[in-house]
């Protein structure tokens, strides 16, 4: 994993709103927009944009099955992310 994707997962996590949204996201297989909507209290146009910048981050995937598109957390990613920010901080010890 590259600076530019650790920078784009800590700017995406770093949103308030964006973290609520991700961590709804990660306490079940998946949620749809409306779900998110109804649970958070944000407007569609919202959470269509949060969403967008947590896929964009690769920290979730999201499918579209009928007029619903599912959102679904992606694991490996935040793993990733950790283990390299881990490593950066044994770096800078050394």
């Amino acid at each position: 994993m590259d600076h530019k994707k650790i920078e784009r997962i800590s700017k995406a996590l770093g949103d308030e709103t964006r973290l609520r949204i991700y961590e709804s996201i990660t306490t079940g297989d998946h949620m749809t927009c409306g779900e998110i909507v109804s649970m958070r209290g944000v407007t569609p146009a919202t959470v269509s944009h949060h969403l967008r910048v947590l896929q964009d981050a690769g920290l979730i995937a999201c499918r579209r099955s009928g007029q619903f598109v599912y959102s679904q957390a992606n694991p490996k990613v935040l793993r990733e992310y950790t283990r390299q920010l881990s490593a950066l901080t044994r770096k800078k010890k050394k």
